[in-house]
């Protein structure tokens, strides 16, 4: 496997654009892999690593890791208080409003509900020559997503809730949609790009803002979608 690309080094952060389909750590829920983002990390620096946030397993983009635990500790505290600034880009179906607020809470797996609370903005729209449902065209949006809260599967699930869902969300999303994107375009990965993170770094003090470039996928998609 080629080396993680490295966004932001310091001497208590690194930062990883973490690729599509890679687990952030070992989880019962995903017994099929053998190969995690902290592994990785850990055995290309030759040092421990504390991923300090989560992505997704489909989610691509910035992931954060702290060197050492008090740097893990403050960067955590920095995530559960709101004092991170998270942006992301997603592809998704039909013309999204201009922008936009989802309030709406999201229960766990353990039955316990959750306020959860999403900002988004329509970046660009788009509409091509796809048959996919009764009518000869179908629309999509690029939108940017601000997660005001870290709910499992947040962006996802808002998404899917304002009937607007992300291209390849297999388990949220749109399965007609889905189904001709992997026939048609030969689209196995979702739509859903951690663009940037933007903090107060613990031992500076000044604002850090990294970001990820798209993922060759998540290109290729807005050239065949003809988003301009």
């Amino acid at each position: 496997m080629d080396p993680l690309e490295i966004l932001f080094q310091c001497e208590r952060l690194v930062a990883i654009n973490k690729p599509n389909g890679l687990l952030v750590h070992r989880s019962p829920i995903a017994s099929d892999a053998d190969v995690f983002a902290v592994q990785l990390l850990r055995d290309q620096l030759g040092r421990k690593v504390y991923p300090v946030h989560r992505l997704d397993r489909k989610t691509s983009g910035v992931l954060l890791f702290a060197l050492d635990e008090a740097t893990n500790s403050e960067m955590q505290r920095q995530f559960m208080n709101g004092e991170v600034d998270k942006t992301y880009h997603a592809i998704v179906r039909g013309y999204t409003p201009d922008s936009s607020e989802i309030d709406y809470p999201l229960k766990r797996d353990d039955g316990v509900t959750q306020d959860a609370l999403t900002y988004f903005k329509t970046l660009m729209r788009t509409e091509v020559p796809f048959a996919i449902g009764k009518h000869p065209t179908s629309r999509y949006s690029l939108v940017e997503l601000n997660p005001a809260t870290g709910r499992m599967h947040q962006l996802r699930k808002h998404m899917a809730h304002i009937m607007h869902p992300i291209i390849g969300d297999r388990p949220h999303g749109c399965n007609k949609q889905n189904r001709f994107f992997k026939k048609h375009l030969n689209l196995t990965q979702m739509m859903l790009h951690a663009l940037s993170l933007k903090f107060v770094h613990p031992s500076t003090n000044k604002s850090v803002c990294i970001t990820a470039p798209n993922p060759q996928e998540f290109s290729r998609i807005l050239e065949v979608l003809l988003f301009k």
